[in-house]
């Protein structure tokens, strides 16, 4: 079983998603992250359905360093509750899963 993880959050839009996305590559949080096109998200909050456009991002970093993403993810994040959901990755070409490891060692 690998200790790689995939993380998703959304932001609301292209800029928002590059800024994050850089810093979270450049501070060795992620190996990589890749920028969707727009989405369009349906969710209630505050008793109220919303529908708004968004941006996902979809995040490959490491179990170990999954603290230091989410501390990073909310520190550059513009919404008041944003979407961090990790899913792990227990299965990947060995090669790949050593690169997202050799990116996240404690760059």
């Amino acid at each position: 079983m690998s200790d790689k993880l995939l993380v998703i959050t959304t932001v609301p839009n292209q800029k928002a998603a590059e800024d994050l996305a850089a810093g979270l590559v450049r501070d060795g949080v992620a190996a990589c992250v890749n920028i969707s096109a727009p989405v369009t998200s349906m969710y209630q909050w505050k008793g109220q359905l919303e529908r708004d456009t968004e941006v996902m991002l979809t995040i490959k970093t490491t179990g170990s360093r999954y603290p230091q993403l989410e501390r990073a993810i909310l520190d550059g994040h513009p919404y008041e509750l944003p979407e961090v959901i990790a899913v792990p990755i227990t299965q990947g070409l060995p090669e790949y899963l050593a690169w997202i490891e050799a990116c996240t060692n404690n760059s």
